[in-house]
């Protein structure tokens, strides 16, 4: 019966220690992922001093990006330099996804909003089956005012270290990222447009 009673408190014990090795390991790694990224501030925008929306994480100082190509609706080659002079909100997207479907009218309305020589909407589709897939699905909900814009290859959205999609990359005019935002938002939101106002481009 002793023996028993030692084997169970032994166990016990083992299950004790094994949970705080699993409590440590968790909070090291949320000090690693913090520590890894000091620059980023999801709550406030120092620069433009107003509350971020929710989930959009500001970088304290820009950073540079990969050279990314893709094509427009045309079929003429572009990267990201293309837009440089202009802040870009780009919207990593594909057909087949629900969440970037759902929100793609509000990216449409932010554009009619804010759309000009200081700011551009790059809805930037990686649909394999390329731009006749996304021009039928912008006449089919409406899209105005919108620019096409796809990377077949998909090869974008691994530059840009896009972990999920929809991705949405604010850029600056020098073309450094200030921010991005995982998943989808109404961009279309009147938080939303003050806060990307205090980023637009003024030329």
């Amino acid at each position: 019966m002793t023996a028993l009673l030692h084997t169970k408190r032994t166990i016990l014990i083992a299950l004790a220690a094994g949970g705080l090795v699993v409590v440590a390991l968790a909070v090291t790694a949320a000090m690693i992922y913090i520590d890894g990224d000091k620059g980023a501030y999801p709550v406030s925008d120092k620069r433009g001093a107003t509350l971020l929306p929710q989930s959009f994480v500001m970088h304290e100082t820009p950073r540079p990006l990969p050279v990314v190509t893709f094509e427009d609706g045309a079929g003429q080659a572009l990267t990201l330099v293309s837009f440089k002079g202009t802040t870009v909100l780009l919207n990593i997207w594909a057909t087949w996804c629900v969440p970037c479907r759902e929100e793609m009218p509000t990216l449409d309305a932010l554009q009619a909003k804010l759309g000009g020589p200081g700011f551009e909407v790059v809805p930037l589709s990686v649909d394999r089956a390329g731009p006749e897939v996304v021009r039928k699905f912008y006449a089919e909900i409406g899209i105005r005012n919108l620019g096409l814009y796809i990377d077949a290859s998909m090869r974008a959205s691994f530059d840009l270290a896009a972990v999920g999609l929809p991705t949405t990359l604010l850029i600056d005019a020098e073309g450094q990222e200030l921010g991005r935002l995982v998943g989808p938002a109404e961009w279309d939101a009147p938080e939303m447009i003050d806060f990307l106002k205090t980023h637009q481009t003024s030329n």
